[in-house]
């Protein structure tokens, strides 16, 4: 049976990040994971209510997505509100759809307090990020699932060659 691909809604092209666009991820290998089936698509923060457009939010004071889960950290918006909850039900909503659908891979957009793997935003809304995950990224990673960043797709592609090659 061929690997299962959780993937940000925004990079298959739906208009669900927080400013109302999206970001398509256009590579091959989505085109062939998309005919073969392997594709489950979530907006975490959609499944959690949020709506589109929404303020920007980035993790407070420089900590990551596992600092939030550990109850260390919140999430807030360029207004100053608190959406913690929020970003914790959206991370729970992916790892359940991910289990469901039985997801060994997560793709997702970098730099959300959501969905970054590679890095996130500082909390200062300056545009300054360092390396760390989102929330969702960091509940999926703690719970087993291999999770790629946009610019990571080859990466992906390689290690999905290697496991069903080996098969």
């Amino acid at each position: 049976m061929p690997a299962k691909i959780l993937v940000s809604a925004c990079l298959m092209g739906h208009a669900v990040r927080y400013d109302g666009q999206s970001k398509p991820l256009l590579h091959p290998a989505i085109d062939r994971w998309r005919a073969e089936g392997r594709l489950v698509t979530i907006c975490p923060e959609m499944s959690a209510g949020m709506p589109v457009p929404r303020p920007p939010a980035e993790i407070a004071a420089g900590a990551v997505g596992k600092d939030v889960l550990a109850g260390k950290a919140r999430v807030v918006e360029i207004d100053g509100g608190d959406v913690t909850e929020g970003f914790i039900q959206a991370a729970e909503n992916a790892l359940s759809l991910a289990r469901q659908a039985d997801c060994r891979f997560a793709l997702l957009i970098d730099g959300s307090p959501s969905c970054g793997s590679g890095f996130v935003y500082d909390g200062s809304f300056s545009g300054a990020r360092h390396p760390g995950e989102g929330v969702t990224a960091a509940l999926l990673l703690a719970n087993g699932v291999e999770v790629y960043s946009d610019r990571q797709i080859e990466a992906l592609v390689a290690r999905i060659d290697e496991l069903e090659g080996s098969q």
